[in-house]
């Protein structure tokens, strides 16, 4: 039986991008295109009409950008997948794409076709895509969050809130945590090692179904869109 094609809308502004991009995924039978766009807003519209099951969208384009039109797109259809397509390596626009719940990050200049396809075909099934080479930047933009909060002169009063706040937190993220079962903390541990779900089902001795299942708890509990997400979390948390 043959498996469903993944359906894929394209987000781009540059016509001959999604063209080449097209012709690349036409020619595989594991995808079809379903729809394009050429800003984040017009991506809005169209998708109301049907929705794919990953889009790929670039990052900068006129009118709404990327991240902009991935944060609406999630808070709609929370299980859509995103994957940014995009020339920008800067730190800034990783990061924002991951808060937004981009599910995948390939560079454009990326010359290996299989590699791209292989990616996009990951994402579908749930896993995370992000360049190799940016995993240990996002890391450290994500840990040193706390670290680049402004400070400011408090009176006690407002430090005693604000202590209560940081405290009132810090039970919330243990209070998330305890909610995992032993395996999901686990699953989630090896998650955040950067392993795939075919490597996750292989070291713990269960199929890539009951990595899937223990992934979509673990979000729901921890309520967060993504995986990178939850590996980023459980980085801090370490």
């Amino acid at each position: 039986m043959t498996e469903k094609a993944i359906q894929i809308m394209l987000v781009d502004d540059h016509l001959l991008f999604r063209e080449g991009i097209s012709s690349l995924l036409q020619r595989d039978e594991r995808f079809e295109i379903l729809s394009e766009a050429d800003d984040g807003a017009s991506a809005l519209e169209i998708i109301k009409k049907a929705v794919p099951d990953v889009v790929l969208m670039d990052v900068k384009m006129p009118n709404m950008n990327g991240i902009e039109a991935t944060r609406e797109m999630l808070a709609t259809y929370p299980d859509l997948k995103v994957v940014m397509i995009t020339a920008s390596e800067k730190d800034e626009d990783l990061f924002e794409a991951v808060k937004a719940g981009a599910q995948g990050y390939i560079l454009k200049t990326v010359t290996d076709s299989k590699y791209m396809r292989d990616a996009i075909c990951s994402v579908a099934k749930g896993d995370a895509i992000i360049p190799p080479a940016m995993v240990p930047r996002l890391l450290n933009e994500f840990a040193s969050l706390s670290e680049d909060a402004p400070t400011e002169i408090l009176s006690k009063d407002e430090k005693k809130v604000e202590q209560n706040e940081v405290a009132k937190s810090r039970e919330v993220e243990d209070a998330e945590i305890s909610l995992l079962t032993p395996r999901e903390s686990e699953v989630l541990e090896l998650v955040a090692q950067g392993l795939s779900n075919k490597e996750i089902a292989g070291k713990l001795i269960i199929s890539i179904n009951t990595v899937r299942s223990h992934l979509r708890f673990i979000l729901d509990k921890l309520h967060m869109n993504n995986r990178v997400q939850a590996a980023l979390w459980y980085q801090k948390k370490k």
